[in-house]
C-alpha cells in the first residue's frame, strides 16, 4: 500500500476548519500538521480544495444478489466513491432477502472481492427469524433492519410480538424503516375508489401519508422506549416525526436516533410534476414545510445524520405508469454535492456536513477509527474543489441504473480525490484502483 501526502488542504473536521498537511501510510492517517516534509509514493498538491471524512452511508440498496439488472456492488461502490462515499453499510431486501447469517455471509464474500468502498451490510428481520437474528455478530454486523411498513419479499415486520421479541432482545441497533401499512392500504383503496387506474406520482405522498409514517415511528420510539432498545430511525420525511426526537443530550448517549435523506433535503411535491417517478421513494417526498422542518431537525440535533437511501431501478421500470414504477432512485454518487450545493445556498455549514455524513454516522454505529480526520485513524478522505461546477449527465453516471434524479443540474461543487483506506481510489474524474475496501468493524462487546 503506497504513502500520500497531501498538502495545503483545508481540513473540514470536528466543527473546525484549518490549513494543513496530512500524510498517510499503510492505510492510516500518520500525520496532520501544518507543514509536514516527508517522502511519499504520492504527493496531492491541495491548495484551495477542502478535505472531507469520507462519507459513511447507512443506508443503501445496491441489489446484489437477486436484482443485478438494476445494480450491483461493483458499480454501485464505484459511483459512491466518485461521490466522495467511502463507507457504506447495505440493507437486506435483496434476492433472496438476506435473513439468515449464511446469506448474510453471502453478502460479505461478493463484497469482499467487489466493492471498492469499505463495506458493512444489515442482517434482516421478518416475522419468522428472531432466531437466526439473534446470532448477529455486533462487533462486524452494522445492525439489524426492520421494515415497519412495505417490503419486498418476506420483509414486512407486523406481528406485535415479533417487534416486540426483537426490541427487547437485540443485541445491538436497530434501524427501522417506519411506515404504517394499513393506513397506506386505506389510502390506496380510497385513491383506487376515485381515480381507478389513473394514479399519478403527485398522489404517492398522500397516499404514503405523513400520518402513516408518524404511527410507525411513534411506535417504534415507543417500543424501544419500553425496552431500552438502540433504535435508529431511518429516512425521516415529515415535519410531525422530528419531534418524536431529541437534542437534550451528547450524541454518545443517545438510546434513540434518527437521519434524514439527501432527497427530503432536496425535492418537495412541488417537483412530482416534472421529475413523476423519478422521485418515487418510500417513504414519500413530501410538502416544503416537511423539508424545511426536516433541515431545521437535521441543524438542532434531532436529527442526527444525512445518508442517501440510494436505491436503484432501470430506466425501463421508472419510465412505467405510477402504479407499476417501482420505488427508490440511485443517489450516492451526487450526495455530497447536493449537499454542498445546500451549503452555497446557505442552508448548511461545511462543518455540518462532515458532521452529519461522517462524525456523527460513526458515532451512532460505534464504527471502529473511522468516520473522523484523526491520526491513527483510516484515511478515509475526500477532497472538493467547492467552485469547479460539475454537470450530471449520462456519459458520467457510475451507477448501473445509467440514470439520476439530478440529471442535467450543474452542481456549484466538484470530488477531486476520493481515498479509501489508504488507497487513492478515485482522481479528477476517473476511478484509478480496483483494490477492495475493507469490512467495517464496531466497538462493541
Amino acid at each position: 500500500m503506497s504513502s500520500i501526502l497531501i498538502k495545503a488542504a483545508t481540513i473540514v473536521n470536528e466543527g473546525t476548519t484549518l490549513v494543513a498537511d496530512l500524510y498517510i501510510n499503510h492505510g492510516i492517517i500518520e500525520m496532520i500538521s501544518s507543514e509536514i516534509d516527508h517522502p511519499a509514493d504520492h504527493v496531492i498538491h491541495a491548495e484551495g480544495l477542502h478535505l472531507f471524512p469520507g462519507l459513511i452511508d447507512d443506508q443503501v440498496h445496491f441489489r446484489e444478489p437477486g436484482l443485478t439488472h438494476k445494480a450491483d456492488i461493483w458499480h454501485e461502490s464505484r459511483a459512491a466513491v466518485a461521490g466522495g462515499t467511502t463507507s457504506f453499510m447495505e440493507m437486506p431486501n435483496t434476492v433472496p432477502n438476506t435473513l439468515t447469517q449464511d446469506l448474510l455471509a453471502d453478502k460479505y464474500q461478493i463484497a469482499a472481492k467487489n466493492s471498492l468502498a469499505n463495506y458493512s451490510f444489515f442482517m434482516g428481520a421478518a416475522n419468522d427469524n428472531l432466531e437466526e437474528v439473534l446470532k448477529t455478530n455486533p462487533r462486524n454486523v452494522c445492525g439489524i433492519k426492520v421494515f415497519m411498513g412495505s417490503s419486498t419479499g418476506n420483509m414486512l415486520v407486523d406481528n406485535e410480538k415479533t417487534l416486540e421479541g426483537i426490541f427487547r432482545n437485540a443485541p445491538m441497533l436497530v434501524a427501522t424503516h417506519c411506515e404504517d401499512e394499513a393506513t397506506i392500504q386505506q389510502n390506496l383503496a380510497r385513491f383506487k375508489e376515485r381515480y381507478g387506474n389513473e394514479l399519478t406520482a403527485d398522489m404517492h405522498p398522500l397516499i404514503r401519508s405523513a400520518e402513516a409514517c408518524y404511527l410507525s415511528s411513534s411506535n417504534a420510539v415507543a417500543l424501544a422506549e419500553k425496552f431500552g432498545t438502540r433504535l435508529h430511525i431511518l429516512h425521516i420525511s415529515t415535519a410531525k416525526e422530528t419531534h418524536l426526537f431529541k437534542n437534550d443530550k451528547p450524541l454518545n448517549d443517545k438510546k434513540i436516533t434518527a437521519e434524514a435523506c439527501v432527497h427530503h433535503l432536496w425535492f418537495d411535491d412541488r417537483d412530482y410534476e416534472e421529475k413523476g417517478n423519478f422521485i418515487k421513494w418510500n417513504p414519500a417526498v413530501k410538502t416544503i414545510e416537511d423539508q424545511h422542518e426536516i433541515l431545521q431537525a437535521v441543524l438542532d440535533g434531532r436529527l442526527d445524520v444525512i445518508a442517501t437511501d440510494h436505491a436503484p431501478h432501470t430506466l425501463e421500470e421508472k419510465s412505467r405508469p405510477y402504479m407499476d414504477a417501482p420505488s427508490g432512485g440511485p443517489l450516492v454518487q451526487h450526495a455530497l454535492q447536493a449537499l454542498l450545493d445546500l451549503y452555497h445556498q446557505g442552508k448548511l455549514s461545511l462543518t455540518d456536513i462532515a458532521q452529519k455524513t461522517a462524525h456523527n454516522t460513526a458515532i451512532c454505529f460505534q464504527v471502529e477509527n473511522r468516520g473522523f480526520i484523526r491520526e491513527g485513524y483510516f484515511a478515509d478522505i475526500v477532497l472538493v474543489d467547492l467552485n469547479k461546477p460539475y454537470t450530471v449527465n449520462q456519459s458520467n453516471i457510475l451507477s448501473k441504473c445509467g440514470w439520476s434524479p439530478f440529471e442535467g443540474h450543474t452542481f456549484k461543487s466538484s470530488i477531486t480525490h476520493t481515498i479509501v483506506s489508504g488507497n487513492l481510489a478515485f482522481e479528477q474524474g476517473k476511478i484509478v484502483s480496483d483494490k477492495s475496501g475493507e469490512r467495517l468493524l464496531f466497538e462493541r462487546s
